[in-house]
């Protein structure tokens, strides 16, 4: 189909013209800077889409397109938004989950569900979108006369791009939105972006109290990357030698080979991380919300620990810590307000101490411990040996990395050192097994040139595996990685009766075979030894354009590094 000329004029210059709401629609997303919709019928705003020149890319089912969406946008650091439209009823149930996992990422996509016709739309037990994703995105309304559409769409474009992120829907009604809209001036022009900085006493509090900290830590949330704040996060370390954790969403904003990087906090620590956050007595939460939430951002309330945190959202502020000083602004902004004022406090001249060494000294000891692990020879091969491995044969400036639920992201956050922004795809307060495949596929969408890699355990594949179509459909070759242990590893302890009498943690499959049948390239590795070049040979594949899936025949890996498995005082 050729994309037809946009109707749209200038502002300045309205005329009047014949278009269906759903086009009107399409030539706004299109004005924003959307070229890719996500998206599953049946809707009308998929041939819509392709008129405006929009490329409609379809998903298997409604949650994995949602993830997809989400890894899009979040690798392009949420400019632009993402977009995923659905069908009523069934489409939009369905894409629940992938909107909650968004919610909870605080990743910018616009949801465009179809909704019943409107007389019918309040007659129970019709299903009404906007109502019921109320919880789970930051605005949700129903479109319902047909001269509002510019102020609808502004006030959804007003979220996605304004104050914290997160998803935003606009549901269609299908009588609706192929309304003719007849003689209408349609006058549209992008919504623009904003960011302010904090209050000038607050940022000097703030200096003054990191300088005079005995062990300060920065935990650096998703908030640097959406705010491109990494050159400013790097620079104030550095000058204050204050060492850097990210939370799980945050993982990459800081590099994990600095002299500097107590690498990701979460279930799991490194050694050095779980050392620093033990001792430290000053915690400065940039770009992080400080959400107490055991799997992603393991802050534990310690007597006489001072607390900062740098924010978008006054919402974040006082919700689980009493605080000290409260910096409400974009962090970008913040962190080089900060960075000025330590600086004059410091007289240009960075801080040196032996915070470095004391880093280096424990991790060494650290990996020393976890050697036997990382080089075992042992089969079935332990999921550590797999994660050494790709660390080595990978460069990772050039990779994007994404766990899944349960072990593997538990195994590979640790041990894998992300090197630059958006090079891993950290997930976990609200997430269904499955979603790393998703994200993954739209993050080689969003960043053709780079290695895009996701370890799923085989439980995780059962979810959502078929979608592994999807990504050589798309021409997304990503390369899937499935650790099969064939049973619920993690499980053990909370089914130990039921699986004695039942078996109930065993599951099973050949998934080589299976990405193979979908069109994919794949092997089974049993041989620790060709851990390595199974990874190179993957990568040339997806080189090639062949998406790629590797079955790792794992044992029942149940150790982790410094893991909490609940949240306590």
């Amino acid at each position: 189909m050729t994309p037809r000329p946009s109707p749209f004029l200038e502002p300045h210059h309205p005329r009047k013209i014949t278009m269906q709401v759903m086009d009107v629609i399409a030539e706004m997303l299109k004005r924003e800077g959307i070229d890719t919709m996500f998206c599953y019928p049946t809707t009308p705003v998929i041939e819509a889409a392709a008129r405006a020149g929009i490329r409609p890319v379809l998903c298997r089912q409604e949650r994995v397109g949602v993830d997809m969406a989400n890894g899009y946008t979040r690798t392009r650091n949420g400019k632009p938004f993402s977009v995923f439209a659905m069908q009523y009823g069934p489409g939009a149930e369905n894409a629940f989950s992938g909107v909650a996992t968004a919610y909870s990422d605080s990743a910018p996509i616009l949801l465009l569900p179809l909704g019943h016709r409107r007389e019918v739309a309040q007659v129970p037990p019709t299903f009404r979108s906007s109502r019921t994703f109320s919880t789970v995105t930051r605005s949700a309304e129903e479109l319902l006369e047909p001269h509002e559409i510019g102020n609808v769409m502004r006030r959804a474009f007003n979220h996605l791009k304004n104050g914290r992120l997160g998803p935003v829907m606009v549901e269609l009604p299908m009588d609706l939105v192929e309304h003719e809209l007849g003689d209408f001036p349609i006058v549209y022009q992008p919504v623009r972006a904003t960011r302010s900085a904090a209050d000038e006493r607050d940022v000097d509090d703030a200096a003054r109290l990191l300088l005079d900290a005995r062990c300060p830590v920065i935990q650096a949330g998703q908030g640097i990357l959406y705010a491109q704040a990494w050159d400013e996060l790097r620079e104030l370390a550095e000058l204050t030698s204050i060492p850097v954790i990210t939370t799980v969403e945050g993982k990459g904003a800081f590099p994990e080979n600095h002299p500097l990087s107590l690498g990701t906090t979460g279930a799991v620590l490194t050694g050095h991380g779980h050392h620093f956050m033990g001792e430290c007595d000053l915690l400065f939460g940039a770009g992080s919300s400080l959400t107490r939430h055991f799997l992603t951002n393991r802050v534990l309330p310690v007597s006489g620990r001072k607390v900062i945190q740098a924010s978008n959202d006054p919402r974040d502020f006082y919700k689980g810590y009493e605080m000290d000083v409260a910096l409400l602004g974009d962090a970008k902004l913040v962190l080089r307000q900060l960075v000025e004022a330590v600086r004059d406090r410091l007289n240009g001249k960075p801080r040196v101490n032996d915070t470095p060494h004391q880093i280096a000294k424990i991790k060494q000891s650290w990996l020393a411990e976890w050697a036997a692990k990382l080089t075992s020879n042992q089969t079935p091969m332990t999921p550590y040996r797999v994660v050494a491995e790709f660390s080595k044969v990978v460069d990772h400036d050039k990779t994007i990395v994404t766990h899944d639920s349960g072990s593997p992201r538990d195994q590979i956050l640790p041990f894998y050192e992300c090197t630059v922004p958006n090079g891993y795809l950290g997930w976990g307060k609200s997430h269904a097994l499955g979603t790393g495949l998703g994200l993954t596929i739209g993050a080689k969408l969003a960043a053709p040139d780079r290695f895009c890699v996701n370890f799923m355990g085989d439980a995780a594949f059962g979810m959502t595996g078929l979608d592994f179509e999807t990504s050589v459909r798309v021409d997304a070759p990503i390369c899937t990685v499935v650790l099969n242990n064939s049973t619920m590893a993690i499980e053990t302890r909370a089914m130990k009766l039921s699986h004695s009498i039942y078996r109930t943690r065993d599951i099973g499959g050949s998934y080589a075979a299976l990405a193979r049948d979908l069109g994919g390239w794949s092997e089974k590795v049993e041989d620790p030894s060709q851990i390595a070049a199974a990874f190179e040979r993957a990568r040339e594949q997806n080189e090639n354009g062949r998406a790629a899936l590797l079955e790792f025949v794992t044992n029942e890996e149940t150790d982790f590094s410094f893991r909490r498995t609940h949240f306590s005082h």
